[in-house]
């Protein structure tokens, strides 16, 4: 029996908002299900599996991702799991149940409520629970030790990592979704105060309530859909997450799931979630993306960050642009864990 093709036939997301004002996840993936479906031209209930990411810390509360399957409907029952992880995660086992014949359609979800608590603080509980999290670093502070670090190394500059902020302010303004765009001045943004010595506020996404679904479908679900982005690869690896563990001015789990997705070297577009501006410089160096590969058209994560659906929603604006017939290849970048730790790779075609 051969390996079924696997292809993106529908992607949708929420705006990222610093507060979406709502108390659970349901209120906000609501619509995006229906634009999801509808681009994908399913019903639900042609829908084999469904999988989310999502984070019971950030929420407060055990199993709160069961809240948000209100939004798919009582009936009739589904195939469901989740992830305790970026959504981009979900996606990956979602893949898997479909290339293991499984399933032959699935829809994949993340969400996150951010203003929900003191997002920069729950973060500190991924790191190692003996040594560094009593201390209880902020995100920010942790991802400025790296950049420190890369900036020493000469491998960076503060005004290449100011560049990447106007870029992408810049592209946002033609995304809807975004939370922040617009003309920045290079040189006002290298004169403004530090938020965490190195980084100033326009290197650190945006704190983000967001949520985003992309729909999967093989065989010939996927072969009617007139618009579609054939995943030609994917893979995740994993470096170890003690920050004294691993030399953090270098990504190898970034470059290793790159050569296992098979990261072509004509891959003409690549949305990184890269949540610093430090970060995409290292994450261009390990994925081998040169001056030709356009990055993050959409803006990425450092105009809109939802936790939790950030990563998917790399994915998803990968595939939109093969699905749109401006790009034949893309690739789409999660991460998770501190400091770039976990990074997944996914390369998508148009045939």
């Amino acid at each position: 029996m051969s390996t079924p093709r696997v292809a993106v036939i529908g992607f949708a997301q929420a705006p990222c908002l610093p507060s979406a004002g709502t108390t659970s996840g349901v209120e906000t993936l609501v619509p995006v299900f229906q634009r999801a479906l509808a681009e994908a031209r399913l019903d639900r209930r042609e829908v084999d599996f469904w999988c989310s990411g999502s984070s019971d810390y950030l929420a407060g509360r055990a199993f709160s991702f069961v809240n948000a399957v209100d939004a798919i409907g009582a009936c009739p029952p589904i195939c469901e799991s989740h992830v305790e992880m970026d959504a981009a995660w979900a996606f990956y086992e979602a893949y898997v149940k479909i290339l293991a014949g499984e399933a032959e359609t699935a829809l994949v979800y993340g969400f996150g409520k951010s203003s929900a608590g003191r997002l920069r603080r729950v973060l500190a509980l991924q790191l190692d629970p003996y040594t560094v999290a009593p201390l209880w670093p902020d995100s920010v502070s942790v991802a400025a030790v790296q950049a420190r670090l890369a900036l020493d190394a000469g491998i960076v500059t503060e005004r290449a990592m100011a560049e990447v902020a106007v870029r992408s302010r810049a592209d946002a303004t033609t995304n809807p979704y975004a939370q922040v765009s617009g003309v920045l001045d290079l040189d006002d943004l290298l004169g403004r105060p530090y938020l965490a010595e190195p980084l100033r506020e326009h290197d650190c996404a945006p704190v983000s309530d967001g949520a985003a679904a992309l729909v999967l479908a093989a065989g010939e679900r996927a072969r009617a859909h007139p618009r579609r982005a054939w995943i030609s690869g994917v893979a995740h690896r994993i470096d170890p997450p003690g920050l004294g563990e691993r030399d953090l001015t270098a990504v190898p789990s970034a470059t290793t799931a790159a050569e296992a997705a098979g990261l072509p070297g004509d891959v003409e577009v690549a949305e990184l979630h890269a949540p610093f501006t430090h970060q995409e410089l290292l994450l261009r160096v390990a994925l081998g993306l040169d001056a030709r590969v356009r990055i993050n058209p959409s803006g990425g994560a450092l105009c809109g960050n939802p936790m939790f659906s950030a990563g998917l929603a790399r994915i998803g604006a990968a595939a939109g642009q093969v699905m749109s017939g401006r790009v034949r290849r893309a690739a789409g970048h999660a991460t998770s864990g501190p400091a770039l730790q976990q990074n997944l790779v996914c390369v998508l075609e148009a045939s």
